[in-house]
C-alpha cells in the first residue's frame, strides 16, 4: 500500500465476525431477561444490575436507553441508523452528551432489543455506558484535526477502548470510572477533571508517551486531578493504567456512593497513592501495547 493512502477504517474502531456474534448473544441474553421483566418474574431491584450492564437507566416516565460512541466518531450508516432508532422507537430525536454518547429518553421496555439489533447491524451497542465500570473513553472533537496536535489520540483511544470493554478485573468499581484524552496541548478534553486525563505528547527524539493526571472530576465535590506522571513512554501506557484500576479497585470507598470515586481516594492518600500504583505496576507482567497500535 502506498505510504500515503490511508485505509479506510484508519484511527477508528471496526468489528470482526467474532465482535458481531458476540453481540447478537448478549442481545439474546437480555431480550430473555426482558420477557422476564414484563411477565413478572423479576422485580425491578432484580432487574436494574441487568438492564445497567446494557445501558438502559429507569427514568420517571420512561426507559432511557445511552449508546456508546467510541470517542466520538460516527460514521454516515451509523448517523442514519441512530436517526432510524429515534424515529421507530423514540420522539424522533436523540440527546448526544459530553461523553459523546447518545441517549434516547422515550424508550419502551418492550422495544429494547428491537433497538439493540439496530444498532449491532451498524457495529455499535450500549454495553459501559452505565454501571460502576468503566465508560465510554472520549477524546476532543478535533482530534486528528486540530492545528496543533503532535499525536492523533484517536488511536490511543481505541486501544484503551478495547482494553477496557468487558474487563474481567473491572466490571464492579467501587464507582463509574471515566478516560478523557488529547494529543494537542490546549486540551480540548479538560483532561484535569476526569478520573484519568491523558494527554499525549512527544519527547525531544520524537518518541509518543502521555502525561497522565489521576482524580479530576465535578460533581458535589470538584477537584483538579493530581499529575501521577510527565511521560509515561508509549510501551507503559496500558500496564499504568491497568495499575492506577487496580489501587482504585481495591481501596476504593464502597459503602459511601458520595466518597467512591476515584477523586476521594487520590485526595485522601496524596503521594502514597502513586507509590501504591508503582508497587502495582512493578509487579505486573507487562502488556503488548505495541501489537495493539499496530492493529489499531
Amino acid at each position: 500500500m502506498n505510504a500515503t493512502v490511508i485505509p479506510p477504517f484508519a484511527r477508528t474502531y471496526r468489528y470482526d465476525a467474532i465482535d458481531r456474534e458476540f453481540l447478537a448473544e448478549r442481545i439474546a441474553e437480555f431480550r430473555g431477561q426482558i420477557d422476564r421483566r414484563l411477565a413478572g418474574e423479576l422485580t425491578e431491584d432484580e432487574f436494574k444490575p441487568l438492564r445497567l450492564m446494557n445501558g438502559l437507566y429507569l427514568q420517571l416516565h420512561a426507559y432511557m436507553l445511552r449508546v456508546a460512541i467510541p470517542y466520538g466518531v460516527l460514521n454516515a450508516p451509523q448517523l442514519r441508523q441512530l436517526a432510524l432508532i429515534a424515529r421507530r422507537w423514540d420522539r424522533g430525536f436523540g440527546h448526544f452528551t459530553t461523553r459523546q454518547n447518545i441517549q434516547f429518553n422515550w424508550t419502551k421496555l418492550e422495544d429494547v432489543p428491537e433497538m439493540l439489533e439496530a444498532l449491532a447491524e451498524v457495529d455499535m451497542h450500549a454495553i459501559q455506558t452505565s454501571g460502576n465500570c468503566i465508560r465510554n473513553v472520549t477524546t476532543d472533537e478535533y482530534a486528528g484535526a486540530s492545528p496543533d496536535e503532535v499525536v492523533d489520540p484517536r488511536v490511543y483511544a481505541e486501544i484503551l477502548r478495547q482494553w477496557s470493554t468487558l474487563h474481567p478485573e473491572f466490571t464492579w468499581l467501587p464507582r463509574k470510572f471515566k478516560f478523557a484524552i488529547t494529543g494537542s496541548p490546549s486540551d480540548g478534553v479538560a483532561s484535569l477533571v476526569h478520573d484519568i486525563g491523558v494527554a499525549a505528547k512527544r519527547n525531544a527524539q520524537g518518541d509518543v508517551g502521555f502525561e497522565i493526571h489521576v482524580g479530576g472530576g465535578l460533581g458535589r465535590t470538584p477537584l483538579i486531578g493530581r499529575k501521577l506522571y510527565d511521560f509515561v513512554p508509549e510501551a507503559e501506557f496500558l500496564g499504568r493504567m491497568e495499575a492506577i484500576l487496580r489501587v482504585y479497585n481495591a481501596l476504593g470507598e464502597r459503602d459511601n456512593i458520595y466518597r467512591a470515586r476515584i477523586k476521594i481516594l487520590v485526595r485522601d492518600l496524596g503521594e502514597e497513592f502513586r507509590r501504591l500504583v508503582d508497587a502495582e505496576y512493578a509487579q505486573m507482567p507487562p502488556i503488548g501495547l505495541r501489537e495493539m497500535v499496530t492493529e489499531a
